[in-house]
């Protein structure tokens, strides 16, 4: 049987996206001009450090070779929000810089090629803003204190985490996760026989790419026990400190050729005096330690030995997100992050929170000036969040929920917002679930 991509075996073709998975991945902003990226020195003549709020507008900028090679130090005009008014008002020499060079921009013959003459509309008349500017990922990502990202089209098939201060480029694949939970699973080879499969093959290399609608929105993540779920965090939290800090420590040294060493040595190839340089720097048994680890744990967390072959992952995963659909076409809902996609994205859902929310408010409350516990999701999120904040010992449900006037009444609500935020990383439990600390506390 050949299937619809032309593939024989198991049919990846005929998996669907997951509600569970939605609103959380895209790839990141497109510019459509090279105008809209300086160096620090650069923003520094634009006003950087001068310009109230001009910070907030350039931002770290990230592409695809910056991750698989060495980072380049740019920013990136980010004007999203703004009119060109606005810009030029507050910011006059970031209007002047774009205009010059993204609007009325200029080849060496002196004609113009800029947004001025480009066939879209949009583009020509929006030429202050980037051409896409990804606003749907924008949401996702604020209030993240990092989030994952891999590169579009690559040799090899690597997660990791980024700074949420980072724009992601157009070929840098954003997923507004920061549980390493959910890195270790996608760093795992469940994922990425899964991806290679689904993403198919572009450039010159035939190197594999990675497809939101493809790969991401159809994955369907384990549904496992807290305990599992550490099992999966503790390797893959090591596995991004640890290319960091070889990459930070030896500049000569990249992301690819840490893999192709580590390929090499998989293979059983006999390695090169550089390529055992590269080992030896790069800490390159210990990185696929780390692999070995995560796939061990991912692979039992789906019910797979840990030699399963392909065509046994794929068939797994094929059934299990066709049981998935068929969960949420009777209503039920396996979300990543369920405080940010609940309110979004699940009608009925926020229809019930916010029906709760009004029943709770109604209840008789002790007087004095004690704060109610928030209508809105987001604002509930926010006020559990601040507490944490300034504490300096781990807090249940309970304590929590007796600084709000409602009392014990909220203790439900504020358990599960406990839960959410333990599993996007926001929160650490060092007890089992029992009470929480700020993240930045437990490892500060």
């Amino acid at each position: 049987m050949i299937n619809s991509d032309l593939s024989i075996g198991v049919d990846i073709t005929q998996t669907t996206g997951l509600l569970a998975n939605e609103g959380l991945c895209s790839p990141g902003v497109k510019l459509h001009g090279a105008g809209f990226i300086v160096t620090p020195a650069e923003a520094e003549t634009l006003g950087l450090g001068t310009r109230p709020g001009l910070a907030d507008h350039l931002r770290c900028y990230r592409n695809g070779r910056d991750l698989t090679a060495r980072s380049r130090n740019v920013m990136a005009i980010d004007l999203f929000g703004l009119t060109a008014a606005q810009v030029r008002e507050r910011f006059p020499e970031v209007y002047q810089h774009v205009k010059l060079r993204v609007k009325e921009e200029k080849d060496a013959s002196g004609q113009v090629v800029g947004r001025d003459v480009n066939n879209r509309a949009s583009y020509r008349e929006l030429w202050w803003l980037f051409g896409e500017p990804r606003k749907e990922l924008r949401p996702a990502l604020a209030g993240l204190q990092r989030y994952i990202a891999t590169v579009e089209t690559t040799k090899h098939r690597v997660f990791q985490f980024l700074d949420a201060s980072i724009l992601p480029d157009n070929m840098l694949v954003a997923v507004a996760l920061s549980d390493a939970f959910h890195l270790g699973v996608l760093s795992s080879r469940v994922h990425c026989v899964w991806a290679l499969q689904a993403g198919g093959w572009l450039g010159i290399g035939n190197d594999p790419r990675y497809s939101k609608s493809r790969c991401f929105d159809p994955f369907p993540f384990p549904e496992i026990a807290e305990m599992q779920k550490q099992a999966i965090r503790e390797p893959a939290e090591a596995l991004d400190v640890l290319r960091k800090e070889v990459l930070e420590r030896h500049p000569d040294l990249t992301l690819t050729k840490l893999y192709n060493v580590r390929e090499a040595i998989l293979a059983g190839r006999p390695l090169s005096s550089a390529e055992g340089d590269i080992r030896d720097r790069g800490l390159v048994l210990i990185l696929n330690e780390h692999h070995e680890a995560i796939d061990t744990a991912v692979a039992t967390a789906y019910g797979l030995p840990a030699n399963a072959d392909d065509e046994t992952i794929l068939a797994l995963l094929v059934a299990l997100n066709r049981d998935r659909a068929r969960e949420e076409e009777r209503g039920a809902r396996r979300w990543l992050r369920p405080d940010y996609q609940r309110p979004r994205f699940g009608r009925e859902a926020a229809v019930s929170e916010q029906i709760e929310a009004a029943e709770l408010l109604s209840l008789p409350v002790p007087g004095g000036g004690t704060p109610i516990f928030p209508i809105q999701p987001v604002e509930r999120v926010a006020a559990v969040l601040a507490i944490l904040a300034v504490s300096h010992a781990p807090l249940d449900a309970d304590a929590i929920a007796l600084r709000f006037r409602q009392g014990l009444r909220v203790r439900p609500a504020v358990r599960a917002i406990l839960v959410s935020l333990a599993r996007v990383g926001e929160v650490w439990t060092g007890d089992g679930g029992a009470s929480f600390v700020r993240r930045f506390l437990a490892t500060g």
